[in-house]
């Protein structure tokens, strides 16, 4: 039994405007039954007849849609009052759908509409009160009744919009953990695969010079040309395993083994590299100015890891709201990228670049250089981080 009310009460959450239907139905019958019963009004005097019934029932199978449209269904409260009191009757059924109809305005409307809202109805109240004879006290007493109810909506909204923010801050924080989780991994990789590859380059090293001197005195001396035969395929077999190794570090989890080379990135995949960021709650702009032209591999594998440490950086660094815009110049004789974000990680940003865990605005001087460009990295005018580089490209 148990849990089929929490199942019904699940699905009744699910289906505001059912569980709404289902309480007007229930207060109007109530409303109608107790009409019914009755016999004159005991505050006017007046038997109710289908007009005081007809507004009564409306006003209050109005609430079905008060979510929806919570001011037309407080003004539509507030007129039908206004008319019963107009025509002498009692106004009790219909001000219960006001209160409930001022709670919604106030829980579901910002304060910009519930506050007149409330305040319009509150007069409209106060002068229906009076017009009906009431006394100060019970209309002091009724207008009290009338704001506490319109501040628990206020609370409540005010409460609902609280934890919705620390959801969603929780939301923020976990995305950059696992943005940060993924740039640490992958920072790691990079180290390893430095040091994997200067073992590499060793072992290439001891072959060439093997292989030089094994020309040299290949005629004169047949065994020493053999030993050194066999060290260079000693050496090779040890760097062919050391070079699985590098490609094993520098393959993510989620890439598949394939039994073919995949191309590298470039110009063309930031878009791509940019929406990915995006999924993660970071606001990047790009822009591509100039006529697009193809580009050595060198350059463009160089452009897009200086666009990509940079976004990383900002994303890293220059905090949860900050913004990155990206711009990508083609000219006959140079392309030029820029990133900037407005953020605040300046500092952060170049301790750990600089420091001993990362090489990122230490290889983005080595890339640029590499090809003879020139690189600017320092804070921006109006606050936050710039990178900006410039590659000459062949004629």
């Amino acid at each position: 039994m148990s849990e089929l009310i929490r199942g019904r009460r699940a699905w009744l959450e699910a289906h505001p405007i059912m569980a709404d239907a289902v309480m007007s139905v229930l207060m109007a019958a109530a409303f109608l039954s107790a009409a019914t019963l009755q016999g004159d009004d005991t505050a006017t005097g007046t038997r109710p007849d289908a007009f005081s019934l007809v507004l009564g029932t409306m006003a209050l199978l109005a609430l079905t849609v008060r979510r929806r449209a919570p001011v037309v269904v407080l003004a539509f409260a507030t007129g039908v009052c206004l008319a019963l009191t107009a025509a002498g009757y009692d106004i009790s059924a219909p001000a219960v759908a006001l209160l409930i109809a001022t709670y919604t305005v106030a829980a579901h409307r910002g304060l910009a509409t519930s506050l007149p809202a409330g305040a319009a109805t509150l007069m409209a109240l106060i002068g229906m009160l009076i017009s009906l004879g009431a006394d100060f006290w019970p209309t002091v007493t009724n207008s009290i009744l009338f704001i506490g109810v319109w501040w628990l909506g206020r609370s409540l909204r005010l409460r609902r919009a609280y934890l919705d923010e620390l959801e969603a801050r929780a939301r923020r924080l976990e995305r950059a953990r696992e943005a940060d989780s993924r740039a640490a991994r992958t920072e790691e990789r990079s180290r390893i695969a430095r040091e994997l590859h200067d073992v590499v380059a060793h072992h290439v090293s001891v072959m060439t010079v093997q292989a030089g001197a094994a020309r040299r005195i290949l005629e004169r001396d047949p065994d020493a040309v053999r030993d050194a035969l066999t060290t260079i395929e000693q050496m090779g077999r040890t760097a062919l395993g050391e070079m699985r190794r590098v490609v094993g570090v520098l393959r993510t989890e989620a890439e598949p083994v394939r039994g073919e080379l995949s191309p590298q990135p470039g110009v063309s995949d930031v878009g791509e590299l940019v929406d990915h960021l995006r999924e993660t709650g970071m606001q990047v702009q790009l822009w591509i100015e100039g006529e697009s032209r193809s580009l050595s591999p060198g350059v463009d594998l160089a452009a897009f890891r200086l666009i990509q440490e940079a976004l990383t950086n900002t994303l890293k660094h220059a905090g949860p709201q900050a913004r990155a815009w990206v711009r990508i110049h083609f000219t006959d004789r140079h392309l030029t990228v820029e990133v900037e974000d407005d953020g605040r990680g300046l500092a952060a940003g170049l301790g750990q670049s600089n420091g001993s865990r990362g090489h990122g605005l230490v290889g983005m001087r080595e890339r640029v250089a590499l090809y003879g460009g020139d690189l600017r990295i320092g804070p921006r005018s109006g606050g936050g981080f710039e990178v900006r580089a410039r590659f000459p490209l062949e004629v």
